[in-house]
């Protein structure tokens, strides 16, 4: 009998977006190009575009519970990524649904703000996010907007980066990645501080002039994802991704796709 396989399993919980630049579209393509197999549990459906967000069509929660039930107890997932849920009765569902199959590896993209700068959550369901399902997650990834959100106070400059991951960090009881995209600067560094070993670690990248960036939280979350299913460690899966969200951006760059924010190249390699 030959030698039995297993894929690197990555499922991905988060919103559609009909456009296939964010959401669960960008999560499956970054899984599929960094050699994960890619499963989804899908929290809303939206009608979606480069140009913005025009509907959300919420999925049932007995629904999405049938999801979750439905992967978790048949596929064994090596890693879990969550994107945007949209209510404190989805994050509950999805909490419960970690604690049961006692799933490791969890990456959590805060998906809190708009690019507008826009609130997505009601008030009851970041405080339900921050108590119910931060603790439970390897690493989160927030940008500025969603970090500030957390800490309660706007992060002026990026050499605080270091200092508020751990302050959030230790807050939060995960690791953190913290993001320094919405900065200006030429060369933009993200923190990490690993909770675990209680070590900083930079992540330094030159921006790339594009404004094809529409759905770059999604990918990268989803590729650290998959590098944990690889058994690489956090920095060494931050690293890999970090690489290949900056190539995405950069072979992305020329392209144009409808009339807003267009996605990155997910298959530059291919």
């Amino acid at each position: 009998m030959e030698n039995i396989k297993q894929y690197p399993t990555v499922l991905t919980i988060a919103g559609s977006d009909s456009g296939g630049g964010a959401g669960i579209q960008a999560d499956i393509k970054s899984i599929s190009a960094n050699g994960g197999y890619a499963a989804s549990v899908i929290t809303a459906l939206t009608a979606q575009n480069t140009q913005g967000v025009q509907g959300i069509h919420a999925i049932p929660v007995s629904f999405l519970k049938q999801q979750l039930e439905s992967v978790f107890s048949d596929i064994e997932f090596k890693a879990v990524k969550i994107g945007m849920l949209h209510s404190a009765e989805v994050i509950s569902t999805v909490k419960e649904a970690l604690v049961t199959y006692n799933v490791k590896n969890v990456v959590l993209d805060p998906v809190m703000v708009a690019t507008s700068g826009d609130p997505l959550l009601q008030q009851e369901a970041i405080e339900a996010l921050k108590s119910e399902l931060l603790p439970l997650a390897t690493l989160i990834t927030p940008n500025l907007p969603e970090a500030s959100l957390l800490l309660g106070k706007e992060i002026q400059q990026q050499s605080e980066l270091k200092t508020y991951a751990q302050h959030l960090a230790e807050n939060f009881k995960t690791s953190v990645l913290l993001k320094a995209g919405h900065f200006e600067e030429a060369t933009l560094t993200d923190a990490l501080f690993n909770l675990e070993t209680k070590e900083h670690t930079i992540f330094e990248n030159q921006r790339i002039a594009t404004q094809n960036t529409h759905g770059t939280g999604c990918t990268l979350s989803s590729a650290i994802a998959t590098y944990l299913a690889q058994n690489f460690t956090l920095e060494e899966a931050i690293l890999k991704a970090t690489t290949y969200l900056h190539q995405a951006l950069e072979y992305g760059k020329n392209y144009q796709l409808g009339k807003g924010h267009g996605p990155v190249n997910h298959f530059y390699n291919f």
